[in-house]
């Protein structure tokens, strides 16, 4: 069986390469993952966004060498993650034209959100029951 910081270290190589893949993601599936209409590079938006998950896919993945030494920013993606969920979440419902994104990317970050947590909690407890 796996130890905890090698689940943790997996999840993040995992997650890393799923925020990298936003882009072809929304290529294969536009209703559940971009928010306007055309192809992706047509919203500036979008693009934006894309860099920016591109970016913290690479740092999580690099973050998997030494996940204690990068609590931080795992932290700052559980919580980012559960905020951008809740919001996207919320417009979706307000919104029939973006209900596909109750099925991709809102689930998809919860999902981010609570494995990481969990997994960051475990390792925790974990180490606190070593000491």
């Amino acid at each position: 069986m796996f130890q905890r910081s090698t689940l943790l270290q997996i999840a993040l190589i995992l997650f890393g390469i799923a925020f990298c893949l936003l882009y072809p993601l929304s290529i294969v599936w536009p209703s559940g993952w971009a928010w306007h209409e055309g192809p992706p590079a047509a919203s500036h938006y979008f693009m934006m966004i894309v860099g920016v998950y591109a970016t913290l896919g690479i740092f999580l993945i690099r973050a998997a060498r030494d996940p204690a030494a990068n609590r931080s920013l795992i932290w700052f993606t559980i919580w980012s993650s559960l905020v951008h969920a809740a919001i996207m979440a919320a417009q979706s419902l307000g919104s029939p034209m973006h209900g596909g994104h109750m099925l991709g990317d809102v689930p998809a970050l919860l999902l981010v959100a609570i494995v990481l947590g969990w997994l960051m909690a475990t390792e925790r407890a974990g180490a606190a029951a070593a000491s």
